[in-house]
């Protein structure tokens, strides 16, 4: 059960992480991340298989009409383009409505006579929305030649920035290729059975020898090549421009723009796309490059006709190998956060970003493979966090254990102390210097028999609580009660100073506390208690020397037993306040203390005698 929490919180996390993700502010922040990737890529090298004739201001300005043209200055732009070379001429401009009839049979006748030619249809949706489409094909005298058409619908993702091309709509399960896939089935040759050359295989649309991967049921994702007005570029009015048309707008002025052009044979085997750049046209749309830099539709079809010709394709990098890989690391980083301290988990979360923006981007540069950005990021910040949360609760877990286990035997700045630096209490023993005090009541049993229980325990807690506070107040812990014996060490688990000085000040005030309660005690007409102490400093082995089930925070060795002797054998003396310390404990309080030597006494574990003083004040 231990182990299925463990994995269970990254587990949360990961599915957490992939919820927020399918839809609203973090997945519209995951596609702006991905966007920037095309500025960092910037510009990609063009084919030069595509031109671009922008009806422009310019146009507007010398043609002095409104929009729609004239269909005779379309005839005619198609009759110049043939005569400069086009391979193939592709309005992104809408015939779907009657003008005049005798306008609108010379754009057809024209188109007709050079074969070359597609024209652009349109999808609307009726009243009833999306399921009350309606199909606008061109005009019928276009239809009645056999012309090729596609549609022109471009679909924006829900922030409005096209990052998808659609291949194909289907009304009544009937498919109606767009302008673009259109254009490939006739790029080497026109066909009037040009639709004969595309078929699906799997999860591609086959375009002649192209194999263009499908994104979702009919779209491609669209390999920018570069920002707005990137592909080369012609005015409208400067391909009608060949001396044999006036243009109203340039009246007096003899320009001859189209022969330049036709001269420098810019326009020879090229694509060319006919469409909006004027702003009163409304064909801009937001890309990946900018969202305020619009580009125009035209151009978003030779994008995608660019990627094409070139092979330059855009593809998700596979979810499931997503998963598989949001699963290792979810895991992986889990584990290690646990092990880190929070500064270092954060200096690996710096790593780990700079890391995987990096990898993202050369997947994309190099391979056109879409990573997620974000949701990776969102997901390394939220095992960091939770290993966080969870390195709080366990610290705060660590304290209250040792709260719980010491607050009752330490003074309260020593507990906090000890809380501040948990490592300072190891589990297990380990060898320390400290300074152990004994105490212990002369003659505590004859003088039980005296009294009732009641009152023998009442006396009792009143010395061991006055002597706990005194042990406590010099900074030391009380490692044991002994019957009416105290046990307390100086110097663990937190590191004093002086230890010895401590204890030293501890018996000196434990006699003085005697003395009071003696006071008490003969006012109650009771009789008073005397004790004995002995105090020895050195290395003993400290730690938690009790069981996995039983927390037992002692000390134990040699020095440890040369203390309790020192208390035993103070009643083989004479002396003023009954404490006894040893040579290792004067060494350290010498300049501090007065004593009085008093013997050299064989203890077990020390090969040679131990001087013995009597500690009688504090200098």
């Amino acid at each position: 059960m231990k182990y299925l929490r463990h994995f269970s919180i990254p587990l949360i996390i990961l599915i957490f992480v992939k919820l927020i993700f399918i839809s609203g502010f973090f997945a519209k922040l995951e596609r702006g991340s991905q966007d920037g990737l095309f500025n960092i890529r910037g510009k990609q090298p063009l084919s030069d298989d595509i031109v671009i004739i922008a009806v422009d201001d310019e146009t507007f300005n010398a043609l002095d009409i409104t929009w729609p043209f004239p269909r005779e200055y379309h005839a005619k732009l198609i009759e110049n383009l043939n005569r400069a070379g086009a391979r193939l001429i592709v309005f992104d401009i809408e015939f779907t409505e009657t003008t005049q009839l005798e306008q609108d049979g010379l754009l057809a006748q024209v188109a007709a006579e050079h074969q070359n030619v597609v024209f652009a249809g349109k999808i609307a949706e009726g009243r009833g929305g999306a399921s009350h489409q309606q199909l606008y094909t061109p005009i019928a005298p276009i239809i009645n030649h056999n012309l090729s058409w596609g549609l022109v619908n471009l679909g924006a993702d829900i922030d409005g920035v096209m990052r998808k091309y659609a291949l194909f709509h289907k009304l009544d399960k009937e498919p109606f290729y767009t302008i673009g896939i259109t254009t490939l089935a006739n790029s080497r040759n026109y066909d009037h059975q040009w639709s004969k050359q595309i078929k699906m295989d799997g999860g591609k649309l086959i375009v002649r020898d192209k194999q263009i991967p499908l994104y979702n049921q009919n779209e491609a994702l669209i390999n920018y090549f570069g920002p707005a007005h990137y592909f080369p570029t012609h005015s409208y009015s400067s391909i009608l421009d060949d001396g044999t048309i006036a243009l109203p707008g340039q009246q007096g002025v003899e320009t001859n723009d189209f022969e330049d052009i036709l001269a420098a044979g810019v326009l020879k085997d090229k694509i060319v796309l006919v469409g909006a750049y004027a702003n009163d046209l409304h064909d801009y749309f937001p890309t990946p490059f900018s969202s305020k830099a619009q580009m125009p539709g035209v151009e978003i079809h030779a994008n995608f006709l660019e990627m094409v010709l070139q092979n330059k394709y855009l593809s998700h990098l596979n979810s499931w190998l997503v998963l598989l890989l949001e699963l290792i690391l979810v895991f992986a980083l889990w584990f290690v956060f646990k092990k880190l301290k929070p500064l270092w988990g954060v200096i690996l979360l710096v790593i780990l970003g700079v890391a995987h923006f990096i990898i993202a981007y050369q997947l994309f540069a190099r391979a056109g493979t879409i990573a997620p950005i974000i949701q990776f990021l969102v997901l390394f910040i939220l095992i960091y966090l939770a290993g966080l949360i969870r390195h709080y609760l366990e610290s705060q877990k660590e304290k209250r254990f040792i709260r719980n286990a010491f607050q009752q035997y330490m003074a309260p700045e020593l507990v906090s102390k000890l809380l501040n630096d948990p490592k300072s209490l190891k589990y297990g023993g380990s060898l320390q210097e400290v300074t152990v005090l004994f105490s212990d009541i002369r003659g505590f049993t004859t003088y039980s028999e005296k009294y009732k229980p009641e009152e023998t325990v009442q006396i009792l807690k009143e010395y061991l609580t006055a002597m706990v506070n005194t042990i406590t107040a010099n900074e030391g812990i009380v490692d044991k009660f002994m019957g009416d014996a105290i046990m307390a060490l100086f110097g663990t688990p937190v590191k004093l100073e002086n230890s010895a000085l401590n204890a030293c000040k501890t018996a000196l005030m434990m006699r003085e506390k005697l003395s009071e309660l003696q006071a008490k005690w003969c006012k109650e007409g009771r009789e008073g208690l005397e004790i004995g102490i002995g105090i020895n400093t050195g290395s003993a082995v400290v730690g938690n020397l009790g069981s996995e089930q039983i927390f037992d925070y002692t000390a134990i060795g040699d020095n440890i037993n040369l203390g309790a002797r020192l208390e035993t054998i103070n009643t083989q003396y004479d002396t003023q306040n009954h404490i006894i310390i040893s040579e290792f404990t004067l060494e350290k309080v010498k300049d501090q203390v007065e004593t009085r030597y008093l013997d050299e006494v064989k203890v077990k574990g020390k090969d040679k005698p131990v001087k013995i003083y009597e500690l009688i004040s504090l200098k």
